[in-house]
């Protein structure tokens, strides 16, 4: 098979080329390399015959159109957006932009394609989301394919609105898809802006460790590699339609700082335990209390289950970040890294 993969050097995209390429299937991805994109992520499938790289925006149409019509994928796996809550909240106008308008041009520039192709059988798009746009749980119940969407903030509004233009594009003009929505990822290669690696490093570097509120906010958590199995098994085995995929592993967010304190403590020991670092700070606004996947449908239809517990996972992620510190050290500066974001709600 061969797959156009949009942003490809992100995180989650790129744990799913680097999966692909090792499972055989040729790889182009698609990534505009903005503030999170590394191609870094790549470097074990750098040089390998089965992938290559094409620099582009998917805001720009007529790049997607070349693109798709020199390369000849037989699958689109959409994952290229702007995904950081705090972002969102400074400068909702990318969200847009890239997680809307880019949508529309990659289902449009897909629908060319497709059409062009004689409607071939096989084809599919599978469009990458969020647990985030059904809403915020109370302290019970579970997100299924079916719950209504209730996004609460400009990423997840942004995100919901991307996937209601996939299902559109399907229902209006036959394309077929697939859409997939998940839970928190977290694991190597995460850009460290969000809560895992900067717990990792603010510790590291002795600097507070921000909680935000009291910490009490639940999510499910799902290890990134965990994930690019399931997306690859969707898109090769999938029914067109919804899968939701979580980690089966649900944390609060102060539970799962202490936890990775815990590991520091035993990996890296200093003079005081870590999680004397933990500061609570301002809560973001809207922030949703608790995320959590209901899997039975991706589990019961196509055997998949996640391998990795939280515990096992986050053991892994402290160690790769211990031992890659040129990998971090790189990204220091880029925009918004090691600032408090998301203040001007």
């Amino acid at each position: 098979m061969k797959i156009l993969v949009t942003g490809g050097a992100g995180f989650i995209g790129s744990a799913v080329v680097r999966l692909a390429v090792a499972r055989g299937h040729k790889v182009v991805n698609l990534d505009a390399l903005t503030y999170a994109g590394c191609l870094e992520n790549l470097a074990s499938v750098a040089d390998d015959p089965l992938y290559s790289f094409e620099h582009a925006d998917i805001r720009d149409r007529a790049a997607l159109d070349r693109i798709l019509a020199v390369h000849q994928p037989d699958a689109v796996m959409h994952l290229a957006a702007e995904s950081h809550v705090d972002r969102s909240i400074d400068g909702p106008g990318d969200f847009i932009e890239t997680n809307i308008t880019g949508t529309y041009n990659m289902l449009e520039a897909a629908r060319s394609y497709w059409v062009a192709q004689g409607k071939r059988e096989g084809f599919r798009f599978h469009h990458i989301s969020t647990d985030e746009v059904y809403g915020s749980l109370g302290p019970e119940g579970m997100f299924t394919e079916d719950t209504p969407y209730d996004p609460r903030s400009p990423y997840s509004a942004s995100k919901a609105s991307s996937d209601h233009l996939v299902r559109a594009w399907h229902e209006t003009y036959g394309l077929p898809v697939v859409l997939t929505n998940c839970s928190n990822n977290y694991g190597p290669f995460h850009f460290p802006e969000k809560l895992v690696p900067v717990v990792i490093l603010n510790a590291l570097a002795g600097k507070p460790i921000p909680v935000y509120g009291e910490g009490l906010n639940v999510r499910d958590w799902l290890y990134v590699e965990d994930h690019a199995d399931a997306l690859l098994l969707v898109l090769e085995k999938g029914a067109m339609g919804r899968y939701n995929i979580g980690g089966e592993n649900e944390a609060r967010n102060i539970d799962l700082v202490k936890t990775i304190c815990g590991i520091l403590d035993q990996k890296r020991p200093k003079e005081t335990p870590y999680a004397n670092q933990i500061t609570f700070v301002q809560d973001r606004a809207g922030h949703d209390l608790r995320y959590a996947i209901d899997p039975s449908r991706i589990r019961d239809e196509l055997g998949w289950r996640p391998s990795v517990t939280v515990e096992e996972g986050l053991e892994r992620t402290v160690q790769w970040y211990l031992d890659n510190e040129d990998w971090w050290r790189a990204l220091q500066n880029r925009d918004g890294v090691g600032q408090r974001l998301g203040t001007k709600g």
